[in-house]
């Protein structure tokens, strides 16, 4: 393979795939130090990225307003064409959509991506130079891991992930959620929104689990509705604070100093395994197996569903059938137990 200088990937969403593909940086720049790294993101998520000192550029696009306004989709390609006066050597494509491929195959003359039986939007294969084979219902750290280092002829091993560094950075965050942190008690984030109502736990239950561990809750909430899920489960407890809306910067920030994090399948949850902070993720109609990795302090918890990762079912709420009481108990594995 030729030298690569310059390296751009293409992830455009959501947080939790983003996070999911930013372990893979620390592996590229221990086999290529000297390389240059920009990354292509949709603009609602280019803080997860920000402060990272492996990323050179972060450029944003806003292919979602395409659904609301078709005109923008020639501004779009503009963009994107704008970005091929880069000469990027390699341009990988870790999404496996047509419209991230179309975004690679603008801003760089040579792509790699998923192959064809890898992902779910089949054409996106191809428009690339380089196909990547990996299964689309292995766990997607992996697959994320693969596709970005195999290109690179290199390779990312379990062992390598499971002794990451932590990867997400910070500054320039609101001090005030020191504040709320406890010197005296264990202090526990609650992550109770989601992208999808079905992978949301339920409020009862969340305030039971406050009120079985006598530690310091923090939930933290990105829209009005959230907040009002929020202050439901706060009135049903005596230990639970509702924080004031945080931006990214200071969320990465809170949750690199709270003892636990207990959450759906979102963002902000899988942000504590990218800062190795303890974590318990809850899964309903999305594969666990998939979604995240576990270690001895990042684990999950499924409800019975039997998931296909092919096809994910909205309407199955099972997550809220999971027992707090399974959750309570491994929260107290993770606190105490481990520490002896």
């Amino acid at each position: 393979m030729s030298k690569i200088n310059k390296l751009a990937i293409v992830k455009l969403s959501a947080m939790g795939d983003i996070i999911h593909a930013m372990v893979a940086l620390q592996f590229i720049k221990t086999n290529y130090p000297n390389i240059k790294i920009d990354w292509f993101v949709e603009g609602a998520f280019s803080k997860v990225l920000q402060y990272n000192p492996h990323i050179d550029n972060i450029y944003e696009l806003n292919l979602k307003s395409i659904k609301k306004n078709k005109k923008e989709l020639f501004r779009q390609i503009k963009l994107a064409r704008k970005y091929s006066k880069n000469e990027y050597d390699l341009v990988i494509d870790a999404q496996g959509l047509i419209k991230s491929a179309i975004v690679s195959k603008l801003i760089g003359k040579k792509v790699a991506g998923f192959s064809k039986l890898s992902i779910r939007e089949k054409f996106a294969a191809s428009l690339y130079n380089q196909k990547i084979s990996i299964s689309y219902d292995k766990n997607a750290i992996d697959r994320n891991a693969k596709i970005l280092s195999e290109p690179l002829d290199f390779i990312i091993t379990k062992k390598d992930i499971l002794n990451k560094k932590p990867f997400l950075f910070f500054k320039n965050k609101d001090k005030k959620i020191y504040e709320f942190l406890s010197e005296n008690k264990k202090n526990i984030l609650l992550i109770v929104g989601a992208s999808w109502a079905s992978k949301m736990y339920s409020n009862e239950k969340f305030a039971n689990i406050t009120n079985s561990l006598d530690e310091n809750y923090l939930i933290v909430w990105g829209s009005e509705s959230e907040k009002q899920i929020a202050n439901n489960i706060a009135n049903n407890s005596s230990n639970v604070t509702v924080l004031p809306k945080l931006d990214l910067n200071s969320l990465k920030a809170l949750v690199s100093k709270v003892d636990l994090v207990i959450g759906n399948d979102t963002g902000p949850t899988h942000m504590a395994w990218a800062l190795n902070i303890p974590s318990i993720t809850l899964f309903g109609n999305t594969p666990g197996y998939r979604n995240t990795y576990e270690t001895n302090i990042n684990r999950i918890i499924e409800s019975n569903s039997k998931v296909n990762p092919y096809k994910l079912d909205k309407s199955d709420f099972s997550i809220k059938e999971i027992d707090e009481k399974n959750i309570v108990k491994m929260a107290k594995e993770i606190l105490y137990e481990e520490k002896n």
